[in-house]
């Protein structure tokens, strides 16, 4: 259909990143509560609201297990609410359900979990945004925020996706959520989360923030605990280390770039937008971004029960992607967000050799076999890519790159699907 069917001979490699990771999570967290006061304002029999949020983080049920050990050791009365706008379709099931997939159960944590789309509105900041907070949480004596530290997929900044974030969209449930959206468009998201998360702050008892930050391998890397009054100064700090530790595909620019899966639990965009140099929200620019001619998907994970937010950033995908789309979840992320080409449905083909070959034809390259061609298992795991042999100079030059295995051409099984590398 493209043309030729010629492909480049490809190679795997294996990518290299620093390895620095928490060994004891109990312990670590143990310690953070201990060195850093936290816990000063917390009383016997007081209750705490501990967030959970919607993103696959990694050891998220250790460490919120652990957390809620340590409150409990100091008399306190902790459960778990679901923190996640408006993820599992905008509603308490499917919010609950998330949080099961995790690990995350009232059996596994040895709490109540209180799931509910109801909120409080608790203010207004100084654009009259009304400012919204999980009913639950808003109830408890206190809240303990917790959530993952990186780089946001929609907009740059020295706050980006992290405690301040989850004070503002994960406590705000879909209602808070519509409203910060919607209020993005006009006045940016720095300036809306960050003034949300000051309301927040002002009106509720924030006992504390548990940041997380993963190395390049999705490993937990460092976990720090903040009072209130230190959320935006440590946060800052860890957002720094955040985008040195983020993985990144080694090559600026390619003629097509396969992905083999997105998902929520990847990415709140399906696929990370700092990865494949493309934003969702398609007017919104991307400085020193990647350059990537054609993008292909080939399947949505199962953990994204059927929610394809992002697929809009792609230029092909296949058919057993789109039979996997729930457009109900996909269309309410997607109207929430105010992000309607982020839910565009790409070009579509019912076999990865068909998608492959438009691919190749389409994306400038001067011919099949001089394609730059990368091949990556999705945006978070970029230990192991797959690359073509135009890009064999810029291999050697890297040393954190690694050949560890001989050039070959693309397999096709009898439906002409990819036999995967990874």
């Amino acid at each position: 259909m493209g043309g030729f069917v010629e492909f480049p001979k490809v190679v795997k490699l294996k990518q290299k990143f620093d390895s620095t990771k928490v060994k004891d999570i109990p312990k670590t967290i143990s310690e953070e509560l201990q060195s850093s006061n936290v816990c000063t304002l917390l009383k016997p029999g007081d209750s705490v609201a501990i967030t959970a949020g919607s993103r696959g983080v990694t050891n998220i049920a250790t460490i919120i297990r652990s957390l809620v050990f340590e409150l409990k050791k100091r008399g306190a009365r902790p459960f778990i609410i679901p923190a996640m706008g408006s993820h599992g379709g905008g509603t308490a099931e499917g919010q609950l359900n998330v949080l099961q997939h995790y690990g995350i159960t009232e059996n596994s944590m040895g709490v109540p979990i209180r799931s509910t789309m109801e909120t409080i509105q608790i203010g207004e900041t100084l654009e009259k945004i009304p400012v919204f907070v999980d009913q639950n949480a808003f109830e408890a004596d206190h809240i303990a925020v917790v959530n993952r530290i990186k780089p946001h997929t929609d907009f740059d900044g020295d706050i980006e996706s992290g405690i301040t974030k989850m004070m503002a969209i994960g406590l705000g449930k879909h209602r808070g959520a519509t409203h910060y959206h919607r209020a993005n468009n006009k006045y940016g998201y720095y300036r809306v989360l960050t003034q949300v998360a000051e309301v927040v702050k002002a009106n509720c008892s924030i006992l504390l923030g548990l940041g997380i930050v993963e190395n390049g391998y999705e490993k937990t890397s460092l976990i720090q605990a903040m009072a209130s009054h230190e959320i935006l100064e440590k946060e800052r700090n860890l957002l720094k280390i955040a985008k040195s530790n983020l993985a990144r595909i080694p090559f600026a620019e390619a003629d097509v770039l396969i992905v083999n899966r997105m998902g929520k639990n990847i990415s709140g965009t399906g696929m990370d937008t700092n990865v494949i140099g493309r934003r969702a929200r398609l007017r919104e620019p991307m400085e020193n971004a990647p350059q990537y001619s054609r993008i292909f998907v080939r399947d949505l994970t199962q953990e994204s029960y059927g929610n394809a937010t992002g697929i809009g950033m792609a230029d092909i995908v296949t058919r057993r992607l789109v039979e996997k789309i729930d457009f109900k979840p996909t269309y309410v992320n997607a109207i929430t967000s105010t992000t309607l080409e982020g839910v565009r449905i790409p070009v579509t083909f019912d076999s990865d050799f068909e998608a492959l070959e438009v691919a190749v034809s389409t994306s400038g390259a001067g011919s099949g076999e001089d394609c730059r061609m990368i091949w990556v298992k999705d945006t978070l795991e970029l230990d192991y890519l797959v690359v073509s042999e135009s890009l064999l100079d810029e291999i050697s030059e890297n040393s954190h790159l690694e050949i560890v295995d001989e050039f070959h051409n693309l397999n096709f099984d009898s439906n002409g699907n990819l036999k995967s590398l990874f």
